[in-house]
């Protein structure tokens, strides 16, 4: 079992920053490619940010230059600094990975989410 557990999330005035974190624990081997999602009240999840095992990223467009996602391999850890947040960031936002455990299956995995509510 893999479990990943984000944290950091929490209410923020619109202009300020915030840092969320999530934590991959488990029957973990390697991870792959690990992401944020996130899913705003009667709107589709959609995808934030993604970061490959070589360090690669990829963002949406609408954050694009105000987020910032990374992640420490050592610690199965990724995190996303979002910075200039404004009240349409707000949403739950989820961690995702791409995980292949020691049973050597591949699966992806999501963490139960972390509420940003950004006020303007």
């Amino acid at each position: 079992q893999v479990q990943l557990v984000e944290s950091g999330g929490g209410l923020v005035q619109a202009g300020r920053s915030l840092r969320l974190s999530c934590a991959a624990s488990g029957s973990i081997l390697t991870i792959n490619s690990m992401a944020w999602y996130r899913q705003a009240p009667a709107k589709q999840r959609e995808l934030v940010a993604s970061i490959t095992s070589s360090g690669l990223t990829k963002y949406a467009d609408s954050v694009q230059g105000r987020f910032t996602i990374s992640r420490d391999s050592a610690k199965n850890t990724v995190y996303l600094q979002m910075y200039n947040l404004e009240p349409e960031n707000t949403a739950v936002y989820y961690c995702a990975a791409n995980v292949r455990t020691i049973t050597g299956l591949i699966g992806d995995y999501w963490g139960q989410g972390t509420q940003v509510t950004v006020s303007s």
